[in-house]
């Protein structure tokens, strides 16, 4: 009987959206990418879909894909932005499922996940019930087909989650060997004691549930799990695959499964390049004639289990004391910041199970007015939050709601299911994992608890925020500057809210630099313009219009007149307010132009008192991506000019600098500081230019080496990433194409000459597809191409292709 061997991958990211846009805004710890998921997602999860296997040489040998050998599961709310974001590998994900299935007896290797990693154990009831029916729900629309097996977040456990795991026709979940508690073979009425080391991981059981349900698990190796997150086994693919290979002992009584559960993030993220050893031993194991590569759906089909399990409740795999970490001081932590404490935790969630049992109540009676069930309404819209096409959203209120709706109501029911969503999404567990209150995970988790808030008052009145706050001031960040929870609260969750009134109060003053089209989205919104007139007098601009803005989310919507005044640099003034009649608004229009034509500012802005209220408009008011945008445009002449002057301050001293390091002497902290930012200011302008010269760029790197000036390897890395990525993407449109090929073989040797390594994976994928893909006779592909071709090879470290 062989050996059995499984790895398996929990690949997932915190949902980080801002809950009032659906959209990730810019993260600036994650520079030079846009957001953390964009991070990860080229560190990790798109190297696992096109990874590497090198040979002797260290040339590239293949590329395969990891996910359609591994056994993984997606966190729900990553799949969903990698669906919107990076297509491409969204669809090798589900690519992999199919194929596994291929090639592991009609099993896929894809597991679902509770929806958005609660931890499951300290849920309330009808939530936990939700988590692993949203999560089922998603799965099947992705994967296209329904789930043999589960991921429990943190792998935290109790028999309620296992029973909910059962009810909803989950098969098998994975666990940690500790979480075991007694063990007996099926039949025997003795329990054995797991003891302190843990069951035997290379079998599968059954743990019988108290509704007189099943659900098998399986334990992985613990050890070898260790050594992969921590203990370097991933430096090595050889060692790795010598490790799974020796694992297990030789098969006796039962059929041995060698399995490993991680975090994905390890194979790549955690470890630079531990997709590429994740790869090598996957083919090993494959290619072994001692073992066989399998997946847990394969296993339990061969190898039902002989014996049952009792788990040790409210466990998980990453807190010794239980799931206190999610609750308490219990003292696991990152280890990052010693001598900080985590007694906010439990305030934290004490204030969070304030704000949603005190809406639980309302919500049932406002609901119950509109849906047959309200909480089986609830459980059922995952359906609109993954297809929120107006069609969609008729069928749902069609099989939900007790009689036809009007537009009014809908609007109700959607803002009080939304309510629903985002009391669920404030208990990522995420929130309480990490070392403080202020940090980015727990300033996430508030953002969803103040929509909360927002949507209680907005649907049934006041009084849900003020004791929610009260009750956050209980928990004190580590950080003096941070103050308490409800510090944090105000500055991130109050100040992120977005009604349709701010959407408009964007639109208007992005319109003064970037003008939108008659119909535009801004992130969850539609905007269907109405009127729109501008008015330059440079340096000021003027801004007036009309239109209707609607959410995608919940269908409110509202026409709005706005006005902004551009008065040059960082001054902007505005308002907007509810779109006034025809003869009222061309009077305001023509009273605001009268009065700019004779740049007469204060009466502009008087007349905008009067025509919008408040002066509520500003570039602090736009959402942060185009804010960013919006400031480098007003500080371009600004940059340039400070540019200029440093630059022509770098030139005249260029001799004296010289001079200095022939002398061996070192330069003077300004000379070197004004250099260093000339040099890269430079070279991140030759990387934008349409023409990427080589010649310029090289001269450029030539003084800076020839005067030992620091370049910013990340930024300008990233930058010209960008651009090789975009040339290849220009010759995989027409790669028979010999200029295109040659613009991408002499961009990638340009590469070359920096003094950093650029990461060229994008680019090797397209040349290794149009490589192995086949040849259609009458490409155009002559003996010029060909040479191109196996010379841009060669640059990318590929192994020439047999014959």
């Amino acid at each position: 009987m062989k050996r059995s061997v499984c790895v398996h991958g929990h690949f997932y990211q915190p949902p980080r959206e801002n809950p009032w846009l659906e959209a990730i805004e810019v993260q600036d710890s994650a520079s030079p990418y846009h957001d953390w998921n964009e991070r990860v997602t080229a560190e990790c999860y798109a190297p696992n879909a096109a990874s590497r296997i090198l040979d002797t040489e260290g040339r590239i040998a293949s590329i395969v894909n990891n996910y359609a050998r591994l056994s993984f599961n997606f966190g729900p709310t990553l799949l969903s932005w990698l669906e919107a974001r990076e297509p491409e590998v969204h669809s090798a994900i589900l690519a992999a499922d199919r194929e596994s299935a291929e090639r592991f007896g009609g099993h896929g290797s894809a597991l679902a996940q509770a929806y958005n990693h609660m931890i499951l154990p300290l849920a309330a009831p009808r939530d936990r019930r939700t988590q692993v029916l949203w999560g089922i729900a998603d799965f099947r629309r992705r994967f296209g087909r329904a789930p043999e097996g589960m991921w429990l977040p943190e792998t935290a456990v109790d028999l309620d989650s296992l029973e909910a795991l059962a009810e909803a026709g989950i098969r098998f979940t994975i666990l940690a060997p500790h979480q075991a508690l007694a063990h007996r073979a099926i039949g025997e009425t003795a329990w054995s004691d797991a003891g302190p080391g843990g069951i035997d991981p290379t079998r599968a059981y059954r743990a019988p549930l108290p509704s007189g349900r099943s659900i098998d698990v399986f334990f992985y190796d613990a050890g070898i799990a260790r050594d992969v997150a921590f203990g370097g086994l991933l430096h090595s693919g050889q060692q790795f695959a010598a490790r799974l290979l020796g694992a297990g002992g030789e098969p006796g009584g039962h059929a041995v499964l060698v399995h490993v559960a991680t975090d994905g993030e390890t194979y790549g993220h955690h470890h630079a390049h531990g997709d590429m050893a994740l790869a090598y031993a996957l083919r090993a194991v494959a290619e072994s004639p001692d073992v066989e590569l399998t997946n847990y759906g394969e296993f339990l089909e061969r190898h039902p289990p002989g014996h049952e399990v009792e788990i040790r409740e409210k466990t998980s795999w990453s807190c010794t004391h239980g799931v206190e970490r999610w609750r308490s001081d219990c003292g696991c932590a990152t280890g990052q910041h010693p001598g900080w404490n985590q007694a906010w935790r439990g305030p934290l969630r004490d204030a969070f199970d304030l704000l949603r049992d005190a809406t639980a109540g309302p919500f049932e009676t406002r609901a119950g007015e509109l849906f047959a069930d309200p909480w089986r309404a609830r459980d059922a819209y995952i359906d609109v939050v993954l297809d929120r096409s107006p069609e969609n959203v008729a069928r749902f209120f069609e099989g939900q709601a007790i009689r036809p709706l009007s537009a009014g109501d809908r609007v109700t029911a959607l803002k009080l299911l939304e309510l629903q969503r985002d009391a669920m999404l404030m208990y990522t567990s995420c929130g309480w994992f990490f070392d403080d209150l202020a940090g980015v995970e727990a300033r996430q988790v508030l953002s969803y608890a103040g929509r909360v808030a927002a949507l209680a008052e907005e649907l049934f009145g006041p009084g849900f925020e003020a004791p929610f706050r009260e009750a956050l001031a209980a928990a004190a960040s580590n950080r003096p500057d941070a103050g308490t929870g409800r510090d944090v609260y105000d500055r991130q969750a109050r100040a992120a809210r977005v009604d349709l009134p701010r959407v408009g109060g964007h639109y208007a003053v992005r319109s003064l630099f970037e003008p939108y089209a008659a119909e535009a989205r801004i992130y969850c919104y539609e905007v269907a313009r109405e009127d729109h007139r501008i008015a330059d007098a440079p340096p000021m601009k003027l801004g007036l219009g009309r239109a209707r803005f609607t959410s995608d989310v919940t269908g409110e919507s509202e026409r709005l007149a706005f006005g902004a005044l551009h008065l040059g640099d960082h001054n902007v003034h505005g308002g907007v307010a509810p779109a006034p009649s025809d003869a009222e608004w061309e009077a305001l229009v023509e009273s605001v132009q009268h009065a700019f034509s004779r740049a007469d500012v204060a009466e502009v802005l008087r007349l905008f008192q009067a025509g919008f209220g408040a002066d509520t408009v500003s570039l602090k008011t736009m959402f942060r991506d185009d804010q960013r945008r919006i400031v480098r445009v007003v500080l371009e002449s600004t940059r340039e000019e400070a540019e200029d002057v440093l630059r022509r301050i770098h030139e005249r001293h260029l001799p004296l600098m010289r001079f200095l390091s022939d002398l061996g002497s070192p330069l003077p902290r300004v000379f070197r500081a004004t250099g260093e930012f000339v040099v890269n200011a430079a070279l991140r302008k030759d990387l934008q230019s349409p023409s990427l010269d080589g010649a310029a760029i090289a001269a450029v790197l030539d003084e800076a080496a020839g005067e030992e000036l620091a370049l910013n390897a990340e930024s300008l890395e990233y930058a010209l990433r960008q651009r090789l990525e975009g040339f290849a993407r220009d010759f995989a449109e027409r790669p028979e194409d010999l200029e295109r090929l040659e613009t991408l073989r002499r961009a990638v040797e340009l590469s070359r000459r920096f003094p950093f390594p650029v990461r060229l994976w994008r680019v090797q994928n397209v040349y290794w597809k149009v490589r192995e893909a086949p040849a259609a006779g009458s490409d155009g592909r002559d003996a010029a191409w060909r040479a191109a071709f196996d010379a841009l090879g060669s640059l990318l470290s590929m192994r020439p292709r047999a014959g």
